[in-house]
């Protein structure tokens, strides 16, 4: 457990932030974490990626990240293979610019500060033929982006930014402290200590910095903490809405369900989705489903009072009224639809209406 201490002024300054290239490094781990396969909605995505880091050698220097975070390694490692951008979306092509750029003084100081027995042999050539190197590397994640990750890309994008306008509302309303006790999965918030699950016991002080919260698809409910820019605490969580790389395929109903021989499978099926809020568009892609079929489940699910509509900016969203929360909990809350999306943990606490401005860049917490 990473137990992390978070000042006054490190919690002011909690920002939201999309990062492709992190998307990458959580894909990889993903994948080396199951030998080249995937549980579901990973599954179909898993086999084409392993297919591309099998058959295509530009792809090789891509290696070096299950050799950092691999199984059964409990020591921190260096942050410097994680090119971040101070900006709230900054693209692929400039995240992979700050990696090709990476400084010799840089690549010193956080080899010796992590390595001080020696640095391992499979990361000499980043300090002894660093341009090199590094230009690999990121040529290596361009071919695995364009073969593996680019066609996800779009469905990911929007529940990326759909997760971060709803954090970014809590963020605006309640506070950061807000924020964090609704992240769920293995984070704990104890204010003012967040609690990560680590191999490795350790302890560590943010003050005066700036905490960064970037949302994962691929984070398959694990957490990571980027801890070596002086300015900057990094955390990766689990995005809400992993279902999208399923395409809408979801699992089999199952036999003897309940809800689904109360309702219809569509309708129990949408009921079971906004346990995470969400908009007409992204249910329809979330469960492969036409958005006027959506439109229609979600009108009989309101005017049977178990679900509502709230507007927030431009978006219109809708969730779980009291009365559909007893419903799943009577009937058993086995989401069919959206399995990995409720691995990522509750919604989080309540929310105020309206939510400022409508386009990412002008939404409180995004910058």
């Amino acid at each position: 457990m990473i137990r992390i201490q978070l000042d006054e002024v490190t919690l002011s300054r909690t920002r939201l932030a999309i990062s492709p290239a992190a998307e990458v490094i959580a894909a990889l781990e993903l994948l080396h974490r199951g030998g080249g396969r995937a549980p579901w909605p990973y599954t179909g995505w898993a086999e084409q990626a392993a297919a591309v880091l099998a058959s295509v050698p530009q792809t090789a220097p891509l290696r070096l990240y299950p050799q950092l975070y691999g199984v059964g390694r409990a020591r921190r490692t260096p942050d410097l293979f994680e090119p971040f951008v101070p900006q709230p979306d900054p693209g692929l092509d400039a995240e992979l610019a700050v990696l090709r750029a990476t400084p010799g003084d840089v690549v010193e100081y956080q080899f010796t500060r992590h390595y001080p027995e020696g640095v391992p042999d499979f990361l000499l050539p980043y300090r002894e033929d660093r341009e090199r190197a590094f230009g690999r590397l990121a040529n290596a994640f361009e071919v695995f982006w364009r073969e593996a990750m680019a066609p996800y890309w779009p469905l990911m994008r929007t529940v990326l930014e759909e997760e971060i306008l709803l954090r970014a509302r809590s963020l605006a309303g309640n506070g950061a402290e807000a924020v964090l006790a609704g992240l769920g999965g293995p984070a704990l918030w104890e204010p003012p200590v967040l609690s990560l699950p680590k191999a490795k016991e350790s302890r560590l002080t943010a003050t005066g910095q700036r905490l960064l919260l970037v949302p994962l698809v691929f984070a398959h409910g694990r957490m990571g903490c980027s801890t070596d820019q002086p300015d900057l605490l990094r955390v990766t969580y689990q995005a809400r809405g992993a279902a999208v790389l399923a395409g809408g395929a979801a699992a089999d109903p199952v036999p003897g369900d309940r809800l689904v021989a109360l309702l219809g499978q569509r309708r129990a099926a949408v009921l079971r989705a906004l346990v995470v809020p969400a908009t007409t568009s992204a249910l329809a892609r979330l469960l492969g489903l036409a958005p006027s079929t959506v439109s229609q489940q979600l009108s009989g699910l309101r005017a049977a009072g178990v679900v509502h509509r709230r507007r927030a900016g431009r978006r219109v969203y809708y969730g779980l009224e009291p009365a559909g929360e007893e419903l799943l909990g009577l009937f058993g809350v086995r989401d069919q639809a959206v399995g990995a999306s409720r691995a990522a943990g509750p919604a989080g606490p309540a929310e105020p209406e309206g939510l400022p401005g409508g386009a990412a860049g002008a939404v409180p917490g995004l910058g």
